[in-house]
C-alpha cells in the first residue's frame, strides 16, 4: 500500500530531526570530551591502576601495556610522536642480577661451599678472584669519633676480613652506630683499609636460622676492588674453635664492653671467587608535542611530564611488610599520568591558541631513581636550551582540606604571581621555592630549566598494596588540573619567558643523613666509575669549588669512590669546617678541587 505523501513527508521529518539530534548530541561529546573532567579522571586512573597492569615496574610487560595506553591517548588528542617519528624513546637500564661462577674455599674444609646453601656474593661484590689469609675484626666498623675502631691494632692489608653483621648497640633504636652497619659502608671501609675481601656472619640473633641475604640490586653500581660474600655461621665458628674462640663469646664481649677485639687467625685461609652480573634491560618514555603558532615563540618549549610507573609487586621500594601484593600506585603516579592525559587533550582542544610549543612527557624509572628523565635530558629531541620551563606532577590524587604544595617556586621570579593569580579555586597553597626534588622535575631543573611540582602530600597508603583507584579524590583533581591549565596557558602565551633562578638548597629533602652538606645532585642515568652528578645547588661547596654537571667524583680525601654510596659514607668522616681534596673526572682529564664542607 503507498504511502501518502503527508506521511512520507512526516517521516522524513522524523529522519532530520533524529539526525539533528544525534549530530548535536554528538557535537557535545565531542565539546565534553576535550573538557578535564572527574568522570575521565577515574576511567583513566582504573585503567592505569589495575591489577592487570600489575603495578607497572619500570621494564615489566606491564609497563608497556601502560606505555601504549598513553600513546594512544596521545595520538586521540591529536599530539605529534616527539622522538624521531616515535612516541616511544627506549633507554637501558638494569632489572636484575644473576649469579656467575661463585666459589669459597675454606682452608679447614675439603670440598667447596655450597653456593645459595653455605655462602652468598653480595649483590655489589667486584668480580674478582683472591685467596688470603683470614682475620677477624669484629663489627667492622672504623668510628674513631665514637671512640670505637675495629681496625685500630690489626693490619689486614691483602688480608681477608671476617665481621659480624649489625653494630655493639644493635638493641639501642637511636645508636649513633645505625649509620654504621649497612653491608656497603662495611665493604667500602675493609677495601680501605687494604682488605681483598669481606666475609660477614649473621649475629647470634639470627643463628637459629642464620639466613643468608637476598640477591637483590640496590640501584647503584659495584664496589670495585673488593671481593664481598656471607658465610653460615658454622663454617666460621669451626674456625674460631681452633683458636677456642666462637661468634657469640666474641660478639657478647664487645657488645658488653664498647670494646674491639680483633686479631689475625694464622694459618687459616681462603680461596673466594665472586662473579654476579648486571643484568640490562630496556624502557621507555613516552613523549608528543603540541606545536605553537608563533613564529618566533613556537621553537621555545613548555614541558609537562609525569611518571607512570610503580612497583609493581612490590620487590623494590615497597613499605608494605608481609607477602609479595600488586602495588597499583593510583596516587603514585597515575594521578600524574592521568593529568598529562588531560591536559594534553584540553590543550589540544584550543592548539590553535598557543604561542609556545608543548611536550608531554610521561617517564619511566622514576621510582628506581629518576631514570627516565635523566636518560631524557641528556637525550633530549629538541634543543633543551630552548626549553623555558617543566612542570612535574607526581602525586596530586589526594588533595586534603584544599591544601596543595609546590615547590620550585623560587625557580623563577614570576612563578609566586602567577601561581596566586591563577588561584580561582581558592586553594591552601604551599610554596617550596627550591628545584630540585624527589621527583623528575629534578633532571630538568639541573639543566637551569625552571619548574614547577605539583604534589598533594603523601599518605599512609604511599608505597603499599593499599595505594587503590577508589581513593582518589578525582574532583578535587578535575580543580587540580584547571588550575595548572591555567599557569600553563599563561606560561606558554607570554611574551617574556620564565627566568632561571639558582636556588639555594636547604637542608629538607636530602637524601643522607651526614652531618655536612657537599651541594651535589646525582646522576641516576647511566652507569660511571665513580658518583656522577647532574647539577650542584647554587651556593654550595661544591659550587664553590667549581664542580658542575657531568663531572665524576672518583676520589674524595683518601676514599675511593666508585658510586653514590662510597661518597655518602666518605662525606660521613668529616664535620662541616673540613677541607678536602675532591678528584673529578671530566670527559677524559682529571682534575683536582678543594672543598670547604658546611653544616646541614
Amino acid at each position: 500500500m503507498k504511502k501518502s505523501y503527508k506521511t512520507i513527508l512526516k517521516m522524513k521529518s522524523y529522519t532530520l530531526l533524529f539526525i539533528l539530534f544525534y549530530l548535536n548530541l554528538n557535537y557535545c561529546q565531542t565539546v565534553d570530551s576535550k573538557e578535564i573532567t572527574s568522570s575521565e579522571i577515574y576511567d583513566h586512573i582504573k585503567f592505569l591502576a589495575s591489577d592487570e597492569l600489575e603495578g607497572r615496574m619500570t621494564g615489566s610487560e606491564q609497563i608497556r601495556k601502560a606505555a601504549n595506553y598513553i600513546k594512544s591517548e596521545f595520538e586521540k588528542a591529536g599530539l605529534e610522536p616527539i622522538f624521531n617519528g616515535s612516541y616511544f624513546q627506549e633507554f637501558p637500564f638494569i632489572a636484575k642480577l644473576e649469579l656467575g661462577e661463585n666459589e669459597i674455599q675454606l682452608s679447614t674444609t675439603n670440598q667447596p661451599l655450597n653456593l645459595n646453601t653455605d655462602f652468598i656474593p653480595l649483590s655489589f661484590t667486584d668480580n674478582l678472584s683472591v685467596e688470603g689469609e683470614l682475620v677477624f675484626a669484629g663489627f667492622g666498623i672504623s668510628a674513631p669519633d665514637l671512640n670505637y675502631d675495629d681496625y685500630s691494632d690489626i693490619d689486614v692489608k691483602d688480608k681477608i676480613v671476617i665481621v659480624l653483621r649489625n653494630h655493639p648497640e644493635m638493641n639501642e633504636q637511636n645508636s649513633k652506630f645505625n649509620r654504621l652497619s649497612t653491608f656497603r659502608l662495611k665493604t667500602t671501609i675493609a677495601r680501605d683499609k687494604g682488605a681483598k675481601a669481606i666475609i660477614f656472619v649473621n649475629n647470634s640473633d639470627k643463628k637459629d636460622d642464620d639466613n643468608l641475604v637476598n640477591l637483590r640490586y640496590d640501584g647503584a653500581g659495584k664496589v670495585k676492588g673488593i671481593v664481598a660474600a656471607q658465610v653460615k655461621r658454622k663454617f666460621i665458628d669451626e674456625i674460631l674453635n681452633s683458636f677456642n674462640k666462637s661468634l657469640d663469646q666474641l660478639e657478647q664481649q664487645i657488645v658488653e664492653t664498647k670494646k674491639p677485639i680483633s686479631f689475625n687467625l694464622i694459618g687459616k685461609k681462603v680461596k673466594i671467587k665472586t662473579e654476579v652480573k648486571e643484568v640490562e634491560s630496556k624502557c621507555y618514555n613516552v613523549g608528543g608535542i603540541l606545536k605553537g603558532n608563533d613564529p618566533k615563540l613556537k621553537n621555545e618549549y613548555l614541558v609537562i611530564g609525569a611518571h607512570y610507573d610503580h612497583l609493581g609487586w612490590g620487590d623494590f621500594g615497597s613499605l608494605h611488610q608481609g607477602e609479595p601484593q600488586i602495588h597499583n600506585g593510583a596516587d603514585d603516579n597515575a594521578s600524574g599520568t592521568v593529568g598529562l592525559l588531560e591536559l594534553s587533550e584540553k590543550f589540544a582542544s584550543i592548539k590553535d591558541e598557543i604561542k609556545r610549543s608543548i611536550i608531554f612527557f610521561a617517564f619511566s624509572g622514576e621510582e628506581m631513581g629518576l631514570l627516565g628523565s635523566s636518560y631524557l635530558v641528556n637525550n633530549f629531541p629538541v634543543p633543551i636550551e630552548n626549553v623555558v620551563a617543566m612542570f612535574n606532577m607526581d602525586m596530586i590524587g589526594r588533595l586534603k582540606e584544599n591544601n596543595l604544595i609546590i615547590y620550585g617556586t623560587g625557580t623563577s621570579s614570576i612563578w609566586k604571581d602567577i601561581l596566586n593569580d591563577k588561584n580561582n579555586f581558592n586553594f591552601k597553597l604551599s610554596f617550596n621555592d627550591e628545584g630540585f626534588g624527589p621527583s623528575d622535575h629534578s633532571a630538568f631543573y639541573g639543566k637551569k630549566i625552571p619548574v614547577l611540582f605539583f604534589f598533594t602530600g603523601t599518605h599512609s597508603d604511599y608505597h603499599r598494596p593499599s595505594d587503590d583507584y577508589e581513593k582518589i579524590n578525582t574532583e578535587a583533581q578535575e580543580k587540580i588540573l584547571k588550575y595548572i591549565f591555567e599557569v600553563a596557558k599563561n606560561t606558554i602565551n607570554r611574551e617574556d619567558k620564565p627566568n632561571y633562578i639558582a636556588v639555594e638548597r636547604k637542608d629538607s629533602g636530602r637524601m643522607t643523613a651526614t652531618r655536612v652538606w657537599i651541594g651535589t645532585i646525582p646522576d641516576f642515568a647511566g652507569e660511571a666509575n665513580g658518583y656522577k652528578i647532574s647539577g650542584v645547588s647554587e651556593g654550595s661547596p661544591a659550587a664553590i669549588a667549581g664542580l658542575k654537571a657531568g663531572d665524576i667524583i672518583i676520589k674524595f680525601g683518601d676514599n675511593k669512590i666508585s658510586n653514590l654510596y662510597d661518597f655518602t659514607y666518605a662525606m660521613g668522616n668529616y664535620k662541616p669546617g673540613d677541607k678536602v681534596k675532591v678528584v673529578v673526572k671530566r670527559g677524559e682529564e682529571e682534575k683536582e678541587f678543594e672543598l670547604e664542607l658546611k653544616a646541614r
